[in-house]
């Protein structure tokens, strides 16, 4: 009985891990989108939602019924747990993702600056790098590793003002404004893709210390001042 509840733990965290595979993907997509201005990108992006949707349910229904038929404690139980908000947020991340890809295919047709280009290209990558972190101190059980995550969490947070101070400094044109505006989501997009990743990173604290805490406020930010 052990040998296959075993077995099914791992099962569920391979799952986990294919899972995140799939949202760096989608990560990847939208950031690419966004940086060619490719709608037929956009739009791959969001039909490929589906595959991560259904990883998702499959991911919690396979824990659903691990709950149901066995009864685990202690670590287990943490672990458990713990795989059940780290899928929750690697979903929410890939609808940060799609949010990003229709935005690409509302935005009017403007052609940005390339300071805006490299700070897209910038906060996207350390998102990248901020999923990549989170899951691995996950697998590993790394507790130093998932705190290392605020610090490039500010770095996103720094990145996402910068951006918005400049996008409010555009003139009048009306066009330009709304593509400001929307960009100003985007931003946001990939500044709460951050935040998820810092919150994947608690887990692991909790997985491997048994109390749960805040890292920071950092991974629950106020709204910027405007």
């Amino acid at each position: 009985m052990r040998v296959g509840f075993q077995e099914e733990l791992d099962g569920l965290e391979s799952g986990l891990d294919e899972l995140g595979t799939l949202v760096l993907r989608a990560l990847r997509g939208a950031l690419t989108a966004l940086v060619q201005q490719d709608d037929e990108l956009a739009d791959e992006v969001i039909a490929f939602d589906d595959r991560v949707d259904a990883r998702y349910v499959a991911i919690e229904e396979g824990i659903a019924e691990l709950l149901a038929r066995q009864t685990p404690v202690a670590s287990d139980l943490r672990l458990v747990l713990a795989m059940l908000h780290v899928n929750l947020h690697l979903e929410r991340i890939a609808d940060y993702c799609v949010t990003i890809a229709k935005l690409v295919k509302l935005a009017p047709p403007v052609a940005p600056d390339r300071m805006f280009v490299e700070a897209f290209e910038e906060m996207g990558s350390r998102a990248e790098e901020m999923i990549r972190v989170a899951l691995d101190s996950f697998a590993s059980r790394n507790l130093e590793q998932a705190e290392t995550l605020v610090e490039l969490d500010e770095l996103i947070d720094r990145a996402n003002r910068a951006f918005v101070s400049q996008v409010l400094s555009f003139g009048r044109d009306p066009k330009l404004h709304e593509w400001g505006l929307r960009m100003i989501i985007v931003s946001r997009c990939f500044e709460r893709i951050g935040d998820h990743a810092v919150d994947i990173g608690e887990r692991t604290a909790y997985l491997v210390s048994g109390e749960f805490r805040e890292f920071t406020d950092a991974s629950h930010p106020s709204e910027p001042e405007g």
